[in-house]
């Protein structure tokens, strides 16, 4: 009876031209709700099954920041370090300002970039592409120069990405703004740096192989090409088409492109298991992955009130920003049923989690749109999925 309302949600999304979604709510390691709603190939009608696998976009972050939380507690990693440490090319940076009159000027900043910075989001560089080259942003312009030898070049690996970009411009002052993007290709070249491989191999060594997250991975292997569930695009009138990204190219086993981000494919099942250990306190099915207090820090709020109103939109209303997660603030603001602390992040199409240490809750909801169709889908999710806690 009081899955109903969850069921008639996916349900009546679905109904309304949404392809096809899984939502998963565990609490305390235990799974509480399983649903699949819909199709992974509308055109063929392929039902959509707990095996679909769905690309993970930004949601590859959880992974990312939980492997340095990790290396952090092992005392492998030193917030206020600069990233120098690491990547000596980036002993020195240099930001751009507007004098007086409003005319952009580039001088040397106060203080390097700390490895703090790049875990918070907070070292000055948003995420950069090839048209950014005729940006009226100056860091975008600079960042597309700094790339445009690599870009041309094809194949390259993160370290080499990473010392093209140290001649970047900063957007301000490290610290002193919170601004999404090119902060977590660095944070993957610092496990990198640390671990000494490749920092896919290292969320496998420490998280999806100790987890038992068989369906999670960067590339392509056994049948998990014929699983992705197709990518659908918003039509003016609300329907949905399929679309085309080149973005599954980067899933071969053997991509040109070896650089950035990890972007991981996942179950929500599998998934679902890495949340559910960050809301039972670091540790599932008896296997300890980390501590709880470091859990706890990595979703204490970092941002300080200038850095609030740059991540403050209508999405994240409430919420604060952790060590490379969401984290709730104010119940009220945004309308939000979840305890305060309850971390996670969004990918790019559509996909969302949750953990919430208070009650031992993770809720992990898939679908593949792009671009992604959030709105309030994911609130009213979160507000059934908690309706259902005891």
């Amino acid at each position: 009876m009081k899955y109903e309302n969850v069921d008639r949600l996916l349900q009546g999304l679905v109904d309304k031209g949404l392809p096809g979604c899984t939502l998963h709510i565990a609490q305390h390691g235990k799974m509480l709700y399983e649903g699949c709603f819909g199709y992974s190939d509308v055109e063929n009608r392929e039902k959509l099954q707990y095996t679909s696998v769905f690309r993970m976009a930004s949601m590859s972050k959880l992974p990312l920041y939980t492997t340095l939380m990790i290396l952090y507690e092992r005392g492998l990693l030193i917030m206020d370090d600069p990233i120098s440490k690491y990547f000596p090319e980036w002993k020195t940076s240099k930001k751009v300002i507007k004098d007086s009159n409003g005319k952009e000027q580039v001088v040397d900043t106060n203080r390097p970039i700390l490895v703090k910075d790049v875990m918070t989001m907070a070292c000055g560089l948003p995420y950069c592409m090839p048209f950014m080259k005729d940006s009226q942003n100056y860091t975008e312009r600079s960042m597309a120069s700094c790339m445009a030898p690599l870009w041309e070049k094809g194949s390259y690996d993160l370290r080499e990405e990473i010392k093209a970009m140290s001649g970047a411009v900063l957007a301000f002052e490290p610290g002193t703004h919170w601004m999404y993007g090119y902060s977590s290709e660095l944070a993957a070249g610092l496990i990198e740096a640390i671990c000494d491989k490749p920092a896919n191999d290292v969320f496998a060594d420490i998280l999806f192989k100790p987890l038992g997250m068989t369906d999670t991975a960067p590339h392509f292997f056994g049948d998990i090409k014929e699983r992705m569930v197709c990518l659908y695009a918003e039509k003016p009138d609300g329907t949905f088409e399929l679309t085309n990204t080149d973005m599954d190219l980067k899933h071969d086993p053997d991509p040109k492109y070896r650089a950035g981000n990890p972007r991981l494919f996942s179950t929500g099942r599998d998934y679902s298991r890495l949340m559910s250990m960050l809301a039972n306190g670091g540790e599932l099915d008896g296997v300890r992955i980390m501590g709880r207090k470091t859990i706890d820090l990595m979703r204490t709020n970092t941002l300080n009130e200038q850095q609030l109103i740059d991540f403050t939109d209508e999405y994240n209303k409430g919420y604060g920003y952790g060590y490379g997660v969401r984290t709730l603030l104010n119940k009220s603001q945004g309308n939000n049923n979840g305890s305060l602390g309850a971390f996670g992040w969004t990918g790019g199409f559509g996909t969302w989690c949750e953990a919430d240490p208070e009650d031992g809750v993770s809720i992990v909801f898939m679908q593949n749109l792009f671009p992604a169709l959030n709105g309030n889908v994911h609130g009213q999710i979160r507000a059934a999925a908690y309706g259902i806690i005891e």
